[in-house]
């Protein structure tokens, strides 16, 4: 029996983190200020909204919402009618706001960006998660994210039920090709080499190296690769861009083998086969599309 792999839900938001997010994207937008409404609204005039999905998904960014109307103006009342990494229906009511209107409407359009992107992504995500979860495998993202909004996009993926890879260069070490090209060339060059360095010794040069406890990663490209990589006993082998026959064979190898380093299935994975790749029994599969190629979600602040 599969043992099924339960989320944890979405990670804890560092509210200072987000805080700054939040303020360039008001300045972006708001700027000098918001000519419309100050020439037509009235400083005094009090309205309500509501925030409707228009389609079906699973939401993100409630508390970036109702962070971003309290900076805009502190006095709006903002109530939220689901949170974050809950599936909603087209039409949903997502949250209810009153207050001064021209802090309605300054603060509408970055309140829909957020919540239509991270919703756009953590819908994405569920849709991977619901046809791996049956397998035990993980569903990851990467580092193919937009510049500055990687900790909101990373959040949303867990708000989906998938899981963080590496949120940045900085906690893992992940050896891929080019590494393992410009080794062979600058070992040659300025070390006085007979031979490039193999998977084995780049692997120990990166342990050397590197703080104690961090992950150790390599890439194989095929199973030569791999059969290479598995005996320099890596933490973790990225079987990138391979048919899933080739995925089903390291799977084989490594269930013979003394070494048990987790393995990653990466390139070219989508929702038409992500359930195959699922079957092989990898540990986790990571998907670039998740953040890089999301489609933002229908969202609308309606005044009532």
């Amino acid at each position: 029996m599969t043992l099924l792999l339960t989320p944890a839900g979405p990670m804890q938001l560092d509210k200072e983190r987000v805080w700054k997010i939040i303020k360039a994207a008001l300045a972006e937008d708001i700027g000098k200020g918001d000519v419309t409404t100050s020439s037509v609204i009235d400083k005094y005039s009090v309205a309500a909204g509501i925030i409707i999905a228009r389609e079906e998904c699973v939401i993100c960014g409630v508390d970036i919402a109702r962070w971003v109307s309290s900076q805009v103006d502190y006095a709006i009342r903002f109530k939220a009618n689901c949170k974050d990494g809950d599936p909603v229906g087209a039409g949903k009511e997502v949250a209810f706001l009153e207050g001064r209107a021209a802090g309605l409407l300054k603060s509408e359009r970055v309140m829909l960006n957020f919540l239509s992107f991270l919703s756009g992504v953590s819908t994405m995500t569920r849709k991977f998660v619901d046809k791996a979860n049956p397998y035990g495998v993980k569903i990851m993202d990467t580092r193919k994210t937009l510049p500055n909004l990687r900790y909101l996009e990373k959040y949303a993926v867990s708000a989906g039920g998938g899981f963080n890879h590496r949120m940045g260069l900085y906690d893992q070490a992940l050896i891929k090709d080019n590494h393992i090209k410009v080794l062979s060339t600058s070992y040659l060059v300025h070390r006085k080499k007979e031979r490039p360095l193999g998977i084995k010794e780049i692997i120990e040069l990166a342990r050397k190296r590197s703080a104690k406890g961090v992950v150790v990663e390599v890439e194989a490209g095929d199973i030569e690769e791999f059969n290479a990589a598995i005996a320099a006993r890596p933490d973790i082998i990225m079987l990138d861009n391979m048919r899933i026959a080739d995925v089903k064979a390291c799977v084989e190898i490594r269930r013979f083998s003394k070494n048990k380093p987790r393995l990653e299935a990466s390139g070219g994975i989508t929702l038409d086969n992500v359930e195959e790749y699922a079957k092989c029994r990898v540990d986790m599969i990571s998907i670039g599309s998740l953040t890089s190629s999301v489609r933002s979600i229908d969202m609308s602040l309606e005044i009532i």
